[in-house]
Parts: structure tokens; sequence; C-alpha cells
């Protein structure tokens, strides 16, 4: 079963980025795909509603030592105590990451899920980090863009 990770902004988004992120849980679960996120809110819950919508399997990986902070969609919590460094799990245990809006965190995330040779897709529509990085080159391994979550989950199940 694919595992596919959304990274992006935990904070308050715009209603269309919320929008946006919930569409791309929903496909990544109408594609029979895990979703991983970090498991609290903006994008995250976004995503993790969505998938859970279509009837999905979701896990965040959380920062902290308690799973009460964990947004209501998850399925499954797992408490790092890592804090930021939680990351990478997020992103090395995904087959590929899509990037929704995000900031420096986000951009942490991109740059473990490059170095560790996973597959990058950034929707540059939603903003953010993931506009900035979408089509950029870094040690000669692209940041996909994609300007819809439809080409963001082609994508993302393209070939290993």
């Amino acid at each position: 079963m694919r595992q596919i990770a959304v990274v992006g902004s935990g904070g308050p988004i715009p209603q269309e980025v919320y929008e946006m992120a919930e569409g791309l849980g929903r496909a990544i679960a109408r594609a029979g795909a895990v979703l991983i996120t970090g498991g609290r809110g903006g994008v995250m819950e976004a995503a993790c509603k969505g998938a859970k919508e279509e009837g999905g399997l979701t896990v965040g990986i959380l920062p902290g030592s308690e799973g009460d902070d964990a947004n209501p969609y998850v399925d499954i919590a797992i408490v790092s105590g890592m804090g930021d460094a939680r990351n990478a799990i997020n992103v090395k245990s995904a087959d590929a990451v899509i990037v929704v809006r995000g900031g420096a965190g986000t951009l942490s995330e991109i740059g473990l899920a490059l170095k560790a040779g996973k597959r990058v897709i950034a929707i540059g529509p939603s903003g953010g980090v993931a506009e900035m990085m979408a089509g950029a080159v870094i040690d000669g391994r692209e940041v996909l863009p994609a300007g819809s979550v439809e080409e963001a989950i082609e994508l993302a199940l393209r070939g290993p």
C-alpha cells in the first residue's frame, strides 16, 4: 500500500487552501494510499479530514510527548517527542511527499525528502513555500510542480 505524506502550513490557512488540502486528502484515500501528516492543524487537519470522509487511513506523526494534540481526523497518532525533528520520520515514511503552502518547517521537510530520494510535488497555487519551490532543482533533484490536486496525485502515484 502506497503512503503519501502531505506537508504544509500548520497554522491558520485561507479557506481556499483548506479546501484544496481537504480535496487532496480525499484523492489520496480514493487512490487507496495511506495519508501521513504531522497530525496537527491547518493543512494537516484539512488533508486528514478529506481522507476520513473517503474512508481512508490517516497517520499523524506528532512532535510532542502527548497524543492529545492530534487533530480529530487522525486514526493512528505516533507520539515522537522529537519536535521538528519528527519531520524526518514524516518524509522517510512516505513514497511521495506533496507540499501545500507551508513555511520554514515545510521547507525543512522538502530538503529532507529530496535528500532521501523521495518524489516531492509542490502545489504552486497554494502559495507559501509550495509556490516558491515548485520547479526548483536542488542537488540535481526537482521539486515537481503541480497546478492542481489532480495533477499532484497523478505525479505522486507515478512509478517508484
